[in-house]
Parts: C-alpha cells; structure tokens; sequence
C-alpha cells in the first residue's frame, strides 16, 4: 500500500462527474472536520524550495486555495530566471494545490479545480479526488515536486515534467479520523510525471493532459 496513489492510476471520470466534484467538492454534509488534519511531520528537510504564488500577483483574480495547517506541498526550483517557464511552473503549483485541497478539506465549492485544470487533466483529476472520497480517505504530510522541467511546443502551450515524492504523507480515514504512519517507504512513493499546459483567454496556464511515466521515476527516488 502506497501512501497517495499515483494520479494517473484512475480511469477517466464522467463529464457529469467532473461538474459535481466543481459544484460541492466532492464532499457531503456528513463529512466531519476533514480540515481539521492532526499530527503530520512538515519539514521540507532543509531542501531549497519556491515561495507560494500569490493570488494576484499578475492582476488575474485567481481563486484561493488553502490547505490544511498540516497538508504541505514543497516545489523546489521555482525561479528559472526566464519569466515566462515561471509563470507556467507557478500555474503548476496551483493546479497541483487545487486538487490536493479539494481531496482534504471539506469545502461547498473547489472553484480552483477547473481554473488550472481542462480537458483530459480535469477529468483525471476529478477521478484521483473521487477515488479518495469513495473510500473516505484522506491524507497528511508533506510532498516535495521537484526536477520540474519547462518545454515550450508552440505558441500558448508548454510541457512541464517533475518528480514526486509523497514519503512523508501518511492516509487518513475519514471515518475514524486516525493516521496510518506504519506503512514503509516504496518506490510507489515516487512518481515522474509529464503535463501538457495551454495558456488560455485570461492567461492562465491550465494543464490539459498528464501522463505517468512509469519508466522515469526510478530518477525521481533520490
């Protein structure tokens, strides 16, 4: 048993589905405190990492994202130095932030779901979130995203492939509200991922498409 599954593990979900997650996060009235996430270990372990993106920064009114006091993502390498791969890797972050908060708090809306998420990437993640919600999991910790790499294809759309490392999450359930810490660490703690992005109207870079790439996260276990 891994700590989180890897993201590409589900099938994809229904358009229906997708529109019900965006409506009520995923969540119903009888999901208790699941903001309220106790006990997690969030120390990045001294590793070099890029401050979180502010909500308007570049004058887009962007949704807000909060995570739990005790739900932590570190992305290392966040500056390149060239605006532009900055600007897509900071549209990463969010996206990744978006799902995370709509898997661990218990909220009416997600709204940041489908503003950094389109086409097939919405639909896996709202599959990777409803596949927590059906077995009332959750999780704590800290993540780390790292060796993230920006490719531009073409004009308004760019590629960017990172590591990750989830050994210092632990799953929660729900219903008990208890943290499994006893699981050891694996190589399915480990994932390297490849994302097609695609700057739209409001010049946000949302992710369209992500595929698991099985055969580059031994590079990742480091």
């Amino acid at each position: 048993m891994n700590r989180r599954p890897t993201l590409l593990a589900a099938a994809a979900m229904t358009a229906a589905a997708v529109l019900s997650l965006s409506a009520c996060g995923g969540g119903d009235g009888d999901s208790k405190d699941n903001d309220k996430i106790a006990g997690a270990d969030t120390d990045s372990g001294g590793k070099k990492e890029s401050p979180a993106p502010k909500a308007s920064e570049d004058g887009i009114d962007r949704p807000e994202i909060k995570l739990p006091k005790d739900v932590k993502n570190v992305f290392e390498g966040g500056k390149t130095g060239d605006a532009k791969k900055d600007a897509v890797l900071a549209d990463n972050e969010r996206r990744i932030n978006s799902i995370d908060e709509a898997i661990t708090v218990d909220a009416k809306t997600h709204p940041a779901l489908k503003f950094y998420s389109s086409k097939d990437a919405l639909l896996t993640a709202a599959d990777y979130i409803q596949g927590f919600r059906k077995e009332d999991k959750s999780f704590i910790g800290t993540t780390r995203y790292y060796d993230r790499q920006v490719t531009f294809l073409k004009e308004g759309v760019a590629a960017v492939g990172y590591c990750q490392d989830s050994t210092k999450t632990y799953p929660k359930d729900l219903k008990t509200g208890k943290v499994d810490r006893s699981i050891p660490e694996s190589a399915d703690d480990y994932g390297f991922y490849n994302t097609r992005l695609k700057k739209n109207a409001e010049g946000v870079w949302q992710t369209e498409s992500v595929t698991y790439v099985e055969d580059a996260t031994k590079k990742c276990m480091k």
